[in-house]
């Protein structure tokens, strides 16, 4: 197992630490190109300081890469962006690209979203870096936990977490302590929002709709109902198609065919726009909106299960 541990911002470090119980955080990179590849998901990404506070204060686990606008970053984390207001976060990047951001500017960032994020409150919980972590590193640096120096660092991040967090330890997490092994990366809300983002390659997966601010991660079964923010769980939707599913007048079945109910209709008179969507249903059947019959609704559902299957 690999960990990463990177050159970190001493603000976005400080303010995240103020903030409790954090499920996830977006370490985001404020270059417009670029991706991060140094870890497989679960695997140990750890926060080191600028100089001359060069040592390693808390980290999380790597849980995906996705190249996003500020707005949508800001949407999706908020102060888990490590900035208490959005214009902070934008002033924030225009100082790291050296250049302020121009007012209707909305920048791509590299976000790496960290699920299950730890920061060490004590300075004496601080670990040193390895000696061969240079100061001349502008991003990071991987290392081998089953091999020299990065076995001993792990260890010692692995200490201080026991003593830290012994209340918190059920035994789902009691694993992580010991052997290097990787840790299932368990999304929380935002992380659930961008990756069913990208498992649907940025489109609805019933109209096929593009524009990505139109689009909303939805839960197939509710998180009131016991509904978890897994892959499985969920659905890429245009915000009206997710209001109508949430409300029961939209549905996917077991087979991946989109259908529209009848309550549609009868509930307000209205409707015609969606039927389309449901080419096998009898309003479609009798041309409300001119269904098309060369279009299939659901490809982008279709597809990405069976990339969630391969």
């Amino acid at each position: 197992m690999n960990l990463w541990i990177a050159v970190t911002d001493n603000d976005w470090f400080r303010f995240l630490r103020s903030q409790s119980h954090l499920d996830e955080v977006n370490f985001w990179q404020p270059g417009a190109s670029g991706t991060f590849r140094r870890l497989q998901s679960g695997e140990p990404f750890l926060f080191k300081l600028h100089s001359p506070e060069n040592y390693i204060v808390g980290g999380g686990f790597f849980g995906h890469f996705s190249r996003l606008r500020a707005t949508l970053a800001w949407e999706a984390f908020g102060v888990k962006n490590g900035t208490r207001t959005f214009e902070e976060m934008r002033a924030r990047i225009g100082k790291y690209r050296r250049e302020p951001l121009d007012s209707r500017e909305d920048p791509s960032i590299g976000c790496v979203i960290l699920t299950q994020s730890f920061f060490f409150f004590d300075e004496i919980d601080w670990a040193s870096t390895p000696d061969d972590f240079s100061l001349n590193i502008v991003q990071g640096k991987t290392y081998d936990t089953l091999k020299e120096p990065g076995r001993s660092l792990w260890l010692r991040v692995q200490s201080v977490l026991r003593v830290a967090q012994p209340a918190e330890v059920g035994e789902s997490q009691q694993r992580m302590y010991g052997e290097p092994i990787l840790v299932m990366a368990r999304l929380g809300q935002g992380s659930f929002r961008v990756v069913i983002t990208d498992t649907y390659e940025r489109h609805c997966a019933v109209t096929g709709e593009k524009a990505l601010p139109t689009l909303e991660a939805a839960h197939i079964r509710p998180v009131a109902s016991g509904g978890l923010h897994r892959i499985d769980n969920g659905l890429l939707l245009r915000s009206d198609v997710h209001r109508l599913f949430d409300r029961g007048y939209v549905t996917v079945t077991p087979d991946y065919r989109v259908r529209v109910s009848h309550r549609l209709r009868d509930d307000f008179d209205n409707g015609e726009p969606y039927y389309p969507l449901d080419p096998a249903g009898d309003l479609a059947a009798q041309g409300f909106a001119g269904a098309s019959a060369s279009r299939v609704p659901g490809v982008a559902l279709r597809h990405a299960v069976s990339r969630l299957r391969a």
